[in-house]
C-alpha cells in the first residue's frame, strides 16, 4: 500500500514509534487517528511523496509503535506526551522543521505540538475534529449520542477493555461503518491491517488511555494554553456528512485557538482520506 516507503522502528524518551517513509522534499508527517494506524494514509502518501519527504507514523499505543503502562494521572498517553514522541522521531530522521497532518486522535496530537513545539512546526492541518476542550465544554446530547464513545473509553480500567476485547474485529469495523459515508472506502488491505493491530489487548487498553487522557490531564493542559494561539498556518478540513459538521461552526471554533486558520468541508464522513481522498490531497497540496 506504500509503495517505494521504507518501514522502520525509532526509539524516542517514552517508548518506540512505527513509521514509513517515503519521497523526498520538505518533511511532511502525516498522524493518524481511532480506532486505525498509519495505513489509513495509504491512498494519498504516495502521492504526498512525489512533492515531500512522507513520513507516516504511529501512535504511541496504536498500530506497531509501543504501548506504555497506565498510570493514574494517564500523563503516558497525553497529548503531550504523543507529540513529543513524533517531535522526537522527525528529529531522529534529520527533520528539525516540519509540517504535520492530523486526522482524528492525531490531530490532537498535532494541536498541541503545534502549541508545545512552536518552531518546529512550520505549517498544521486538522481533520475533521473541533478543539477537545471546546467539544468536552459543549457537549449536548446530540453530541453525547453521537460520540458515545467519548465516553465509555474513559470509564475506568478494565470495563470498556474487557467489552471491547470480546469481540474486537466487530468493534472496530461497526465504529468504521458508524462513522464513514462512502460505501467502499475502506480497502480489504487496510482493514485487515486496522483489525490486526487493534485485536491486540495492548492496543485496546491503550487506546482507552489515549481517551482517558483526554478527558482528564489533556483538558488541564488545554485549559492552561487558554490565552495561547497556534502561531504556525492551519488548515482544517472536515467531512460535511459527519457530526462534526452538524455540530460545529468548525472554523470558528479553530479561529479561537490559531493565528491563522484556512479551511473547508468536504462531501463526506469522518474519514476524509480514505473516503474522499482526490479532494483531500488537492487541498493538502495547495495548502502545504
Amino acid at each position: 500500500m506504500f509503495p517505494g516507503f521504507e518501514v522502520g522502528q525509532y526509539q524516542t524518551m517514552g517508548t518506540e514509534i512505527a513509521y514509513r517513509k517515503g519521497g523526498e522534499g520538505p518533511p511532511l508527517l502525516l498522524l493518524h487517528g481511532y480506532p486505525q494506524t498509519h495505513v489509513m494514509w495509504h491512498k494519498i502518501a504516495p502521492a504526498l511523496a512525489e512533492r515531500f519527504s512522507v513520513v507516516a507514523a504511529d501512535l504511541r499505543g496504536y498500530g506497531d509503535s509501543g504501548k506504555p503502562p497506565r498510570d493514574v494521572c494517564h500523563t503516558n498517553y497525553s497529548k503531550r506526551a504523543m507529540a513529543r514522541d513524533q517531535v522526537e522521531l522527525m528529529a531522529g530522521l534529520g527533520f528539525d522543521h516540519f509540517s504535520v497532518v492530523g486526522h482524528d486522535r492525531g490531530a490532537r496530537v498535532a494541536h498541541r505540538m503545534a502549541l508545545d513545539h512552536p518552531d518546529s512546526i512550520q505549517k498544521a492541518a486538522v481533520l475533521d475534529i473541533a478543539p477537545t476542550l471546546t467539544m468536552y465544554e459543549g457537549t449536548d446530547m446530540a453530541f453525547a449520542s453521537a460520540y458515545y464513545h467519548w465516553f465509555f473509553l474513559i470509564q475506568p480500567f478494565d470495563l470498556p477493555e474487557r467489552l471491547i476485547g470480546a469481540d474486537p474485529g466487530y468493534y472496530l469495523e461497526r465504529k468504521l461503518a458508524a462513522w464513514g459515508r462512502r460505501e467502499g472506502a475502506f480497502t480489504p488491505e487496510a482493514v485487515a491491517e486496522y483489525r490486526r493491530c487493534f485485536e491486540d489487548p495492548a492496543t485496546i487498553q491503550a487506546t482507552c488511555e489515549d481517551y482517558r487522557a483526554a478527558a482528564s490531564i489533556d483538558l488541564e493542559h488545554d485549559r492552561a494554553d487558554a490565552g495561547r494561539k497556534i502561531k504556525a498556518p492551519l488548515l482544517v478540513l472536515w467531512g460535511d456528512r459527519g457530526v462534526v459538521a452538524a455540530t460545529y461552526d468548525v472554523l470558528a471554533t479553530w479561529r479561537e485557538k490559531a493565528e491563522n486558520v484556512r479551511g473547508k468541508a468536504l462531501d463526506c464522513g469522518h474519514f476524509l482520506p480514505e473516503e474522499e481522498p482526490e479532494e483531500t490531497l488537492k487541498e493538502l497540496l495547495a495548502f502545504l
